[in-house]
């Protein structure tokens, strides 16, 4: 709704006249149909029905009265066309004196209007505001595109927020409901897990969310940066995106909870096997470790551990949540026990290896005496009186017990030495063009 008059100048002549009257015309259809689109806009109709607060009720307060004073101005507007059009109908040629009326009331100051009635209107130090005043038409429509723009500008705003958010709100609130029903059905309760309490503050969020977004829409309303525009912005929605998000996050728990009720016998089978294969392991190295006292001699043998019993006894607390669905308290201990009881299965299979590292080094040392016997055989050295004498004795070493590692490797490279000695010289004879040794 936009209209720009000239001030009042020389007398206009009849085409002059003819033009600016087909131009108020135009103007007077776009104003009728804004003016009408604004009556019957959705966004007017929810504010006059509803009960308002904040600054949507101080907007609004001022707004109702802009909006009677648009169609006061309007009517104001109408009659004078009106009379601009029966004046300029007296005569197909207007005389000097019509010209004069009509120019007067088309650019002169022709219409009255209440004085301090405007948007304009400011407090007067000089006394009380004048009762009325005059304007010209062009005046008078600057007055109406400025009412215009502001009482449009708060209902689009407030229509946008109610548009975007309660239904938003609604359908959040409804998943809300849903993941509130299934949490109750797995144990998650307000004050018997942080989820349910989640719950709870995410629900009264959301209520008192809806009730300020329906009474004080414009409080939630983001202006557009640079834009003049009535409605240029968008609503605020950060409230609702943090309990959405927050939302979220309790339906994942609620989902690892379900995921436990699900899986929680397997979970549990395998953790038993689990620790029972690191009792097994324990066991085997508590063995070993005797069996390596009693062989090695002179060795560094660790203390091994005694079985996880802690562990056994938050198993059997977790074998109690899963027979009473305590699947909230069951979900957090079983992921606990499932770590510490593959960390005890590491550390009793470390512990086994490390009872039995001396063992392993005296399986190497004979492993390796009986490989370099072989190759002296394979030569023809197996009776000399030289690697006899040796090989007896780190043999009787790495038989006898309890074994001297130390002195049992010593023996067994001083009878690789010696069988080096001996067959170099045998490898290295020198042959004849057959073959054969020379």
């Amino acid at each position: 709704m936009s209209v720009a008059a000239d001030a009042t100048g020389p007398v206009m002549d009849r085409d002059e006249v003819d033009r600016a009257l087909a131009r108020l015309g135009a103007e007077y259809e776009a104003i009728e149909s804004s003016l009408l689109a604004l009556q019957d806009h959705a966004g007017r109709r929810l504010l006059e029905g509803a009960e308002l607060t904040g600054i949507t009720l101080e907007r609004w307060n001022a707004t109702e009265p802009a909006i009677t004073l648009l169609w006061s101005y309007f009517d104001t507007y109408t009659a004078a066309l009106r009379a601009a059009r029966e004046l300029r109908a007296r005569r197909r040629f207007p005389t000097r004196q019509d010209l004069s009326e009509l120019t007067d009331l088309l650019r002169g100051e022709s219409v009255t209007v209440a004085g301090g009635a405007s948007a304009h209107a400011q407090p007067s130090l000089t006394g009380p505001a004048k009762l009325s005043e005059r304007l010209t038409l062009a005046a008078l429509v600057s007055r109406m595109n400025d009412l215009y723009a502001q009482s449009l500008d708060m209902i689009v705003t407030a229509d946008a927020v109610w548009s975007a958010l309660p239904a938003r709100i609604d359908l959040l609130a409804a998943e809300l409901q849903r993941t509130r029903s299934l949490a109750h059905s797995v144990g998650v309760r307000p004050g018997e897990h942080p989820s349910g309490d989640d719950l709870e503050s995410i629900t009264r969020e959301l209520s008192a969310l809806r009730s300020q977004v329906v009474t004080d829409p414009l409080a939630f309303w983001r202006p557009g940066l640079g834009s003049s525009a009535p409605g240029g912005g968008r609503p605020d929605t950060e409230r609702y995106d943090r309990a959405a998000r927050a939302l979220e996050e309790v339906r994942r728990e609620i989902d690892a909870v379900l995921t436990v009720r699900q899986d929680a016998e397997q979970r549990l089978v395998r953790l038993r096997d689990v620790l029972s294969r690191a009792d097994r392991t324990l066991t085997e190295a508590r063995s070993a470790r005797g069996e390596v006292l009693a062989k090695i001699a002179a060795s560094e043998v660790p203390a091994v551990g005694g079985p996880p019993t802690a562990l056994q006894e938050q198993l059997v607390l977790a074998a109690d949540y899963r027979r009473h669905a305590q699947w909230h308290r069951l979900s957090p201990l079983l992921e606990s026990l499932e770590r510490e009881a593959e960390d005890e299965l590491l550390r009793a299979r470390e512990s086994l290896t490390a009872v039995t590292a001396p063992l392993a080094v005296r399986a190497e040392l004979r492993g390796r005496l009986d490989a370099y016997r072989a190759k002296v055989a394979r030569h023809g050295m197996a009776e000399d009186p030289l690697l006899i004498e040796r090989y007896d004795v780190a043999r009787r070493m790495l038989w006898s017990a309890p074994c001297d590692l130390r002195a049992a490797e010593q023996a067994v490279l001083r009878y690789q030495q010696a069988a080096a000695e001996v067959l170099v010289p045998r490898q290295t004879e020198p042959r004849d063009h057959t073959g054969n040794p020379s």
